[in-house]
């Protein structure tokens, strides 16, 4: 008879949901079953990330488009499972109905994950993330990168193009009718 430990037991999305939240304010994703742990987002971090929602969610109040949600899980992989959790992610009210309950994760992926580039981690692996994302069935990926002022855009897994402080972003046939400066992020 075989025992399995907490350290090789794959969990699902369902058992990570449950599991506490860190004492020490770290941030957890769950990779193929696997809990994966990474530094607490700082306040720039934060605060860009807090822009980006008040912007989307601004405009989503006006439009009924859909829902705006900040680090909340999005199972991107069953068997084994894999939760990410995007600093925001929007919803289309064709994926998630705006009077639908959810308490744990939503049963679709989102229509546009935002990432805010954090010191603790490169270009490369949120470009990485961004394929899974895309794989995964998320139509939209914005990386946003608080030290060049920049919006990377990511529409497939091979092709992006970055904008500039000063240029126009918006949310193209994914979130129809959005638009803001590039520089509204980090205001």
């Amino acid at each position: 008879m075989s025992t399995a430990t907490a350290e090789t037991q794959l969990l699902t999305a369902e058992e990570f949901f449950a599991l506490p939240d860190p004492k020490d304010g770290s941030k957890r994703e769950l990779v193929r079953g696997k809990v994966v742990t990474m530094a607490g987002p700082g306040f720039e971090h934060g605060e860009i990330q807090g822009q980006v929602y008040l912007l989307l969610k601004t405009f989503l109040n006006q439009t009924k488009l859909g829902r705006v949600a900040t680090e909340s899980g999005a199972v991107l992989e069953r068997k084994p499972d894999t939760v990410r959790g995007p600093d925001v992610s929007y919803y289309s009210k064709e994926r998630l109905p705006l009077g639908q309950r959810v308490v744990a994760y939503p049963a679709e992926v989102p229509d546009l994950v935002v990432e805010v580039l954090s010191p603790s981690n490169s270009m490369k692996q949120l470009k990485a993330k961004a394929k899974e994302y895309l794989f995964a069935g998320v139509r939209l990926v914005w990386i946003v990168d608080p030290e060049d002022r920049t919006v990377t855009i990511i529409t497939e897994p091979l092709e992006s193009r970055t904008l500039e402080a000063d240029a126009t972003l918006d949310g193209g046939a994914v979130l129809p009718g959005f638009t803001c400066k590039v520089a509204d992020l980090f205001a």
